[in-house]
């Protein structure tokens, strides 16, 4: 245990990780907003950002309701609602009756929002894939440990 006299000579060291690890999420976050972009491009030339966001939601079956994408996405309603009828007009989003509640709806991704998806997702995993294959698998599970740490 570290005597409590040692904490202001360690302080500044610890801010200072602190700001670099703030700074490298910062960082990390615009290579994923890009992505997204990129994505998004993939998928339809029209489709923006957070649609592909929505998309993916509703393609992996993570969120196939509006509330659940809202709840996913941590977005509002009306973002969300202009999102999957931007979808549906893009042939990429359907809207079925709840084979379990016939009055509600879901919302599934046709054949073609699965192809490209699919080839969206594949590139991006390649990229990050030949980044992340350099690291160790120790090293892997540690900073998988750590992001889920730093999530809770």
């Amino acid at each position: 245990m570290t005597d409590p006299s040692d904490a202001p000579a360690e302080r500044p060291e610890l801010d200072q990780a602190v700001a670099r690890v703030e700074q490298e999420l910062g960082r990390l976050f615009a290579r994923i907003r890009m992505s997204w972009r990129d994505a998004a491009a993939t998928v339809h030339p029209d489709l923006q950002p957070l649609g592909y966001q929505v998309l993916a939601a509703i393609e992996s079956g993570k969120a196939t309701s509006a509330g659940e994408i809202i709840e996913r996405l941590q977005t509002d309603k009306s973002v969300v609602s202009r999102q999957v009828r931007q979808l549906e007009e893009l042939g990429l989003v359907e809207s079925v009756r709840d084979p379990e509640d016939g009055r509600a709806r879901l919302l599934v991704a046709t054949d073609l929002a699965r192809e490209r998806v699919a080839t969206a997702r594949a590139a991006y995993e390649a990229r990050i894939g030949e980044r992340l294959r350099a690291w160790s698998a120790a090293d892997l599970d540690l900073f998988a440990d750590l992001l889920d740490a730093l999530g809770r």
